[in-house]
């Protein structure tokens, strides 16, 4: 059946993210430097296109509000505000709505994560550029072979699918990973 073989891809690559430990490590790296970057006031910045958009909104609400247990509020923006997407968009042009958002918002010691299914959004690669630019370290949830972003940011995590759901199903467990993985850091009483 067709449909089971679509959840087969996806427990392959789940699978191929377990197994592989350098990727284990890299996880654990971002949430100790996502912690120290809290931990020194600053925040993280994060953006994506369509339903990366949505896994953005995601990540950033699970720190603002909570992931599994009380505790304080953690600086955490997506750059997704439709007014500044559709100003932004209008005057310079859509590859541009995501650096503008973090030219306006970050600064040295914060951090970015840029979400890109297929590695070539236009939009995600200048939004890295802009936050090397200032100094933060950046973070790239890639698909594919990594497209246009392979070896732009200072952490990157490829999900090798060929859709963006699978994709995306990945990124989103990384990016909750990541959450606890701070949480445990930050709040060590909670776990």
């Amino acid at each position: 059946m067709a449909l089971i073989d679509s959840y087969k891809t996806e427990y392959l690559l789940l699978k191929d993210f377990i197994e592989r430990e350098e990727k284990e490590q890299t996880t654990e790296k971002v949430a100790k430097d996502l912690a120290s970057v809290f931990t020194n006031g600053n925040k993280v910045l994060i953006c994506g296109n369509g339903g990366s958009n949505c896994d953005a909104l995601h990540f950033a609400e699970e720190f603002t509000g909570r992931f599994r247990k009380e505790r304080r509020a953690l600086p955490a923006i997506a750059i997704s505000d439709s007014s500044h997407i559709t100003c932004v968009g209008n005057d310079y042009g859509f590859d541009y709505i995501f650096s503008k958002g973090v030219e306006a918002y970050g600064k040295e010691g914060d951090m970015f994560i840029g979400i890109s299914t297929s590695g070539n959004s236009g939009n995600v690669i200048k939004a890295v550029e802009k936050a090397k630019s200032l100094g933060l370290k950046t973070v790239g949830l890639l698909g594919k072979d990594g497209g246009k972003l392979k070896g732009m940011c200072d952490y990157e995590f490829i999900i090798p699918g060929e859709t963006s759901d699978r994709i995306q199903e990945i990124h989103m467990m990384i990016l909750h990973i990541i959450i606890e993985g701070v949480e445990r850091i930050m709040f060590p009483e909670n776990y």
